[in-house]
Order: structure tokens, then sequence, then C-alpha cells
């Protein structure tokens, strides 16, 4: 693979969040990430699901890195300097994704790797009425998937916890000071037992959502849920969907709720990489737990208007589009306003005009240099 040229349509001038921390003996990445890379195929503007033994047209058609790519490039759109280990495949769909993460994104793939004669996992996703639908296909993850027990050295790392599984550079990771950061999907063994999950003793923070909280639990609503999941983690982080997020932190007894923002969702794919993104990147910049929860809301807001997971993750050019535009409007809430006041002095001067679209990268297309 070649390495990166500074060129291609996705870069833009990065703003550094933690730019007033940074030190000689720094650990080298802010982020580390492990996981597998899909090829992410997106239709959108369909006007229902498609309908068995007929065929559907979609106005919208893009393709993107998916999979744990969605929170590698979340983060590096952020201004984090991220590394991602994962296999990719030796075919055009595995040199597309790795040219689109390293040269596109400015993600660090040194621990990653070409896996010969495996192809890349695909997933075909189809989005309409803020709702989606997905095909996915692949094999089984090629031998010495990369995963190492000894991570590269991080300020924190995001980690997709397994119920029922152990992943041993976790606790590797933790134990050299790395600040984890973990996220659960749905437990299809029906135990939700946080027994099950092991690794959760080596996080700082844990972000399920309402219902995985409950569940996990046994709480009878989600704040409570909060609470007594920080028996097992220091800080505990519960999206509420359209109510927002609320978030609990033991070590310092803090409590925040931050509301949703309204938006005309039009797919929701990759929305809560980039709320784990947004809290990640607030944390390690050392913000109020409330900031923190607000930024990551907003980030995830502006996901959702635009489609795909890693096409849709915005930088501080879109932040800073917003933050503008809502201050234009005549009869704006000024609690509202005061709420996102901290961004003033972080948004770059200028921003671009407002709503923005992404250039859609095509599989096959060259880039102009």
């Amino acid at each position: 693979m070649t390495a990166s040229n500074g060129k291609g349509p996705y870069r833009q001038a990065q703003f550094d969040p933690l730019a007033e921390l940074r030190r000689a003996d720094e650990p080298p990445w802010d982020v580390y990430l492990t996981g597998t890379v899909f090829l992410d195929i997106i239709f959108t503007g369909l006007d229902s699901a498609p309908v068995r033994g007929t065929e559907s047209w979609a106005r919208g058609m893009g393709s993107s890195p998916g999979g744990v790519a969605n929170m590698a490039t979340a983060l590096a759109r952020l201004g984090l300097k991220t590394a991602l280990a994962a296999a990719f495949g030796d075919d055009h769909y595995g040199e597309y994704c790795w040219d689109a993460l390293e040269q596109g994104e400015r993600i660090d793939l040194s621990a990653s790797r070409t896996a010969p004669g495996w192809h890349s996992p695909v997933t075909v996703s189809m989005a309409y009425e803020g709702e989606r639908t997905m095909v996915s296909h692949g094999h089984e993850p090629p031998p010495e998937e990369p995963a190492p027990d000894c991570s590269p050295r991080a300020r924190a790392a995001v980690a997709s916890l397994t119920p029922g599984t152990s992943a041993h550079w976790i606790a590797g990771a933790a134990e050299r000071g790395t600040r984890i950061f973990a996220d659960v999907g749905w437990d299809d063994t029906g135990r939700w037992d946080l027994a099950g999950l092991p690794d959760l003793r080596h996080c700082e923070a844990f972000l399920p959502n309402a219902e995985e909280a409950m569940r996990y639990t046994g709480a009878s609503c989600p704040r409570a849920a909060a609470h007594a999941l920080t028996e097992h983690v220091p800080l505990a982080v519960v999206t509420l969907g359209a109510e927002g997020a609320y978030a609990v932190d033991r070590r310092t007894g803090e409590t925040a709720e931050v509301p949703a923002i309204e938006v005309e969702a039009m797919d929701p794919t990759g929305a809560g990489d980039v709320f784990v993104a947004g809290f990640v990147t607030g944390t390690l910049a050392g913000w109020p737990l409330a900031d923190r929860l607000a930024f990551a809301g907003l980030t995830a807001a502006l996901s959702v208007q635009e489609f795909g997971g890693s096409l849709s993750a915005p930088g501080w050019s879109e932040i800073a589009a917003w933050w503008r535009r809502v201050q234009s409007y005549d009869h704006q809430d000024p609690a509202a306003l005061g709420r996102y006041a901290f961004l003033e002095p972080l948004l770059p001067e200028s921003a671009r005009a407002w709503p923005l679209r992404r250039a859609v990268p095509t599989i096959g297309f060259r880039r102009s240099a």
C-alpha cells in the first residue's frame, strides 16, 4: 500500500483539540482501535423497504469503508491521532478501503495488514424513512487477525465488548495507562449478564444505549441503569435516543443530561460510533461532563443528516458551519444556544456553506491530484 501523500478530496485543515495538552513524552497516538473493516455500499432515496420479487431504484448511492472504520474515521475527523489494527482483503475492495482510510482520513494503519486470499466483507445498506435495512456477506476472519496482545501506546482506546468473550489487548492497554472506552452490541445469548463482559473492569467508560443498559442492570429506567452501571465502571453514559443522553461519573459524583438536537434523519448508520468519538474527544480534552455529552450528541445529530457511516462523520468545518447557522436564526432559544457556547473558542473562523455535502467516493473513480 502506498503512504499518504497529503492529497485527496477528504482532506481539510485539522483543528487539534488536544494541542494544549501535548508533551514531548506523550503517547504517539490519541486513540487505538481494532476490528473488522467492511466495504459499505449505501443506497438512499428509497420510498420504502425493498419488496420480495420486485426491483427498487434508489435515488442516491455511495460507498465507503465501514465496520470499525466508522469509528476510526469519526475520531480522525475530530482531529485525534488515530491508529487502527485491522485485516484488509487483497481484493480491489480492500485496496480501496485502505487508501480511503490512510490517504483520505490520515489514519495510521501500520498495525494493519493485507490478508492474501481473503476477500473483504461487504455490507449493502438501504436507507429509507430514517430507517435502514442491511445485507452483509463475509468469511471467517483470516488467521492472525490484527489484535495484538500488546497494543500501540495511546491515550485512549475504544473497545466493542462481546458478551462471553475477552480481548487480551484490553487488559494490557489499561495496565499501560490507556483509557478504555467501551460500547457493546446486542446480547444474542439473551443472558444480559455483566459478568459476561469481563473486560468491563478494565474500562474507564461504558456507553450502552438505554435498552442495553436496562437489560444489563434490571433497572426500570435508563437513568437508574446508568447509576447501577457505575458499580462496575467509573463512568456510565447511556444514550436515550430522541431524548438525548445521561451520564454518571462515580469518581466525582457528577451527573449530566443533555437533550437531543432535533434533526431530519436521513440515515442513522454510524451515529452511535460518531457519538462515542465525540465523547472520547471531549474527555481527552478535559471538558466538563455536560459539554462532552452535548458535543457527542451534536456530532451524532450532524451525522444522521447525511447518508453512510464513515461518509457522514462530521469534522470541525461541519461543526463550525452548524454553529454559525443556528446563531443566524432570529428566534433561537437563548438557553439552547448557551448549551453550545463552549464551542465558540474552538471553532475555525471560516466555515463552508451549510448544508454540507461531502464528495461521495465511488469505486473506480480516480482522485484528482
